[in-house]
């Protein structure tokens, strides 16, 4: 990681969560924030919004060795939880960064650049009050478009319908993009079932995959 500036925005679309490290997690970020981090002008091929503790992630990276993946996530433990994995595994392609992913994207990654945009289940904000705060907005959807080559993929993930049912209109909406499926996308295996995903099953709801190429 590198210290980018984070500008202050009118609307967060995430809720900054605490969490206890573990001794292997501090050390993870001490060692490793340098090594496995990101510095702007870094090539990036596979942006993935809000890795989480980062186990989809790191699969997908460690399967797919030939693109670079660059995941954002603000949450520390899922941070500090992936860069340990990283090394674990020995991935050379795969960095960790913590800011806005937005602002990011507006300041640090060129437009026409990425392969794919990966949002997996971002929080919901489900109630109608706070829906201004969901990630995937008209004026998000057209940036990070622009951020894709043509025939770049964006790819999301929710288990909450609602907010599937908003992803579909608003990415439909979106000129620069087209749906690859007619609704919904079919689950596509290379993305990995977390232990988030399980639970999500396990009480009854059943994760929507959108697929949305840049035209």
């Amino acid at each position: 990681m590198t210290t980018i500036e984070r500008t202050r925005k009118p609307i967060r679309t995430y809720h900054p969560r605490r969490g206890r490290l573990s001794g292997r997690h501090f050390d993870a970020l001490e060692r490793l924030t340098t090594t496995h981090g990101f510095t702007p002008g870094d090539r990036v091929d596979v942006l993935e919004i809000g890795s989480g503790m980062g186990e989809a992630t790191l699969e997908m990276a460690a399967a797919d060795p030939a693109r670079r993946y660059l995941a954002v996530e603000i949450h520390t433990p899922g941070v500090a939880n992936l860069l340990a994995n990283i090394e674990q595994r020995g991935l050379t392609n795969l960095n960790v960064v913590s800011v806005d992913a937005l602002d990011l994207c507006r300041e640090h990654i060129p437009d026409a650049s990425l392969e794919a945009v990966h949002v997996f289940f971002p929080d919901p904000w489900p109630k109608a009050r706070h829906h201004k705060r969901r990630l995937i907005q008209p004026d998000n959807a057209r940036l990070l478009s622009a951020k894709l080559r043509a025939g770049g993929l964006l790819h999301c993930a929710t288990d909450d319908l609602g907010y599937a049912e908003w992803m579909l209109e608003t990415l439909t909406n979106e000129p620069s993009l087209r749906n690859r499926f007619e609704g919904y996308a079919p689950r596509p295996q290379s993305r990995p079932v977390t232990k988030f995903e399980q639970r999500a099953l396990a009480a009854g709801r059943t994760p929507a995959d959108l697929m949305f190429v840049k035209s």
